[in-house]
């Protein structure tokens, strides 16, 4: 004879104010198998915890019912309550009478009614819960970080100086990310590469990391604590080690100045061989496949000019691509964020003119290594501009672009009036047109009501066009301050597009199973409870790939995704949770359906027996297998069709 007990949680007011506790403690009370009933204000503080575990002791309980939030808040809380009283975890059972109950009506009377009918569905199935115990694994003390932007590096650093063994992917020649493009970063107006040059070079100088730039991960097997992950190198076409980055190729290339540079936004040029930016870790040259004359049309000029240069005979032409393998227990993805396409919001005219331009363009303008080095011009004259135009929200919350806000886009124009105000003087016009300007950040408030008084003109409005005239642009813009129509005339436009996902966002979260949320970031396990885990076990997030965010809160999230990470890399062994599916090998008839459904490829088909098993380390429970198997043999650990109907019957 089973002894369930059953406990109501108030949720301070969030169930009690409709939901009539005292009445469904009572009720609840007179269930078939219920020994005995309670409710108390929060049961998953200290006291309600020890009511739990004392209760389970007095009536020597042999499973546990929770009435209370939804599972995924407390469930692994209560579990863990249940078993220090002396109940196996995995009869526990939660019914959720906040969110599906008392958050969705209004009526007590009729609230308290349906709780009932959960309360009793889920005791119904506590009383065939049956006891289960996880599996071990072992654990791989060796991690991948995928993304060499600021957030991949500082996870990288966290990690490898907890003493485990780092690799971390970069696709790009060099590691640095969007921070490297940065001249200086808000509100400390702190020189951008002054702050992240020193932790580039620790990644290359640290024993526990491996820095595999140039590099993409190809494919991913297997599970938390044994991940095996092939990685795709490509060419250089440049040996490392014998590269001394003394420039030589660069300088000889007969493409020289002749390509757009990707890293300074095509403000600058560079040729076939070059260095990404002068700060680059490796600091070691690469040549452009898609742009080299002698790997593109198989001849250059006599002989390939670099590679007659090149004095150490760095230069290799045979280099092939190679596929490498590495074995890690936790993996980070950090793999940032694209800026959005400003020729998507064509009134404002950034393919009409050049000079119309992005924030990140005029990064680069104001950087002293970049294309101008350092001196603000005009691209369409290189003439000093007269008056200077920021357009913000350029795309971000906006229903035909993106939704949200990009959170870095009114500092950022902030920061570029300031910097604009200290190189161009006080001669120099410069207009700033918002819909809002959010400074949310410590310090980014201080830092508006000083670039406010920098005679800045602030134009509370979205225009209309930028339109191009023969000398000048001219924008039409009501301000919603003043109620009034202002026409300006200004040399240059610099647009403030919005955050968005990665382009291949969608191809990488297949190669990881991982989940998308509606704006198509990474998304979260849990946004408050777990915002680093992602719904896939071992794997976790950080920075900007799960959402908008500056560089503060990306370093802190990348030191949080570290230590999730770090819990499992620290562990010989992890147990496996054992709410997972299972076969029936009796039953089933070996036809494979489960295999092609299951998106974690936790399913093989074993030929000689002709019957579908399971991996338990990849198996995530999500019932797919069940849904598809024609046969019934596909069968979810105390989710059981029996149980199931069971709580359906006392519910009907």
């Amino acid at each position: 004879m089973r002894r369930i007990g059953v406990f109501v949680c108030h949720c301070g007011i969030n169930i009690a104010q409709t939901v009539d506790v005292e009445a469904l403690s009572e009720y609840a009370s007179h269930l078939n198998g219920v020994v005995v009933a309670k409710h108390y204000k929060y049961m998953c503080s200290d006291v309600g915890a020890t009511l739990i575990k004392d209760t389970i002791k007095e009536f020597k309980l042999d499973g546990v019912v929770i009435a209370s939030c939804s599972p995924r808040m407390h469930e692994h809380t209560f579990r863990r309550v249940a078993n220090d009283g002396g109940v196996n975890p995995y009869r526990v059972e939660i019914s959720n009478i906040r969110e599906q109950c008392s958050w969705a009506h209004s009526n007590k009377e009729q609230a308290t009614e349906k709780a009932k009918y959960l309360v009793r569905s889920a005791v119904s199935k506590a009383l065939s819960l049956e006891p289960l115990k996880p599996s071990t694994l072992k654990v791989i003390p060796e991690a991948l970080v995928i993304g060499g932007g600021i957030a991949g590096i500082q996870t990288s650093l966290d990690l490898a100086d907890d003493g485990f063994k780092v690799h971390l992917v970069e696709r790009e020649p060099s590691i640095g990310g969007h921070m490297a493009q940065l001249d200086k970063t808000f509100p400390t107006l702190d020189c951008s590469s002054c702050i992240l040059t020193p932790k580039m070079m620790e990644v290359a100088n640290h024993e526990n990391i491996e820095l595999l730039s140039y590099s993409e991960v190809a494919s991913i097997e297997g599970s938390i604590g044994n991940y095996t992950v092939k990685i795709r190198k490509k060419p250089r076409y440049v040996d490392v080690d014998k590269c001394t980055g003394c420039g030589d190729c660069a300088t000889a290339c007969r493409l020289k100045d002749r390509i757009v540079s990707e890293f300074n936004q095509g403000m600058g040029k560079r040729g076939a061989a070059y260095m990404p930016f002068p700060q680059a870790v490796p600091l070691k040259y690469v040549i452009d496949d898609k742009k080299c004359l002698f790997l593109t049309k198989g001849k250059c000029g006599d002989e390939p000019l670099c590679k007659k240069a090149c004095a150490p005979g760095a230069i290799n032409f045979d280099q092939k691509e190679e596929i490498i393998e590495r074995k890690v227990g936790a993996i980070v993805v950090a793999t940032g964020y694209d800026v959005m396409d400003p020729t998507a919001v064509y009134e404002y005219g950034y393919e009409v003119s050049p000079d119309v331009i992005t924030t990140l363009e005029m990064e680069r303008l104001i950087s002293s290594s970049g294309p101008t080095k350092g001196e603000i011009l005009r691209p369409s004259n290189q003439q000093k501009p007269k008056s200077v135009t920021f357009i913000l929200c350029v795309g971000s919350r906006d229903e035909t672009q993106c939704t949200w806000c990009c959170r870095i886009g009114c500092m950022t124009a902030l920061k570029q009036v300031y910097l604009l105000r200290e190189k161009l003087g006080e001669d120099v016009e410069i207009n700033v047109c918002y819909n809002d300007l959010r400074s949310f950040g410590k310090g980014y408030e201080e830092f508006y009501r000083k670039v406010r008084g920098l005679h800045t003109n602030m134009f509370r409005g979205r225009p209309s066009e930028v339109r191009t005239m023969k000398e000048y642009l001219k924008i039409d813009i009501f301000d919603t301050t003043t109620n009034k129509l202002f026409e300006i005339k200004t040399d240059m436009v610099v647009l403030v597009p919005a955050m968005m996902p990665r382009t291949d966002a969608t191809e990488f979260a297949r190669l990881l199973h991982l989940t998308l949320s509606g704006d198509g970031f990474f998304l979260e396990a849990h946004p408050k409870l777990r915002p680093v885990d992602t719904f896939v076990n071992g794997i976790f997030i950080a920075g900007c790939c799960q959402a908008p965010k500056d560089i503060q809160d990306t370093v802190s999230q990348a030191s949080a995704a570290a230590s999730r990470a770090a819990t499992i890399l620290s562990q010989e062994e992890l147990e496996i949770d054992p709410l997972i599916a299972m076969v029936d090998e009796d039953v089933c008839t070996g036809c494979g359906i489960c295999v092609e459904v299951c998106p974690y490829e936790a399913r093989t088909l074993n030929e000689r027996k002709r019957i579908a098993e399971v991996n338990d380390a990849l198996c995530t429970g999500c019932g797919g297998c069940i849904a598809a198997c024609p046969s019934n043999a596909s069968i979810h650990k105390n989710f059981t069709k029996k149980q199931l109907l069971n709580m359906v019957d006392d519910i009907m």
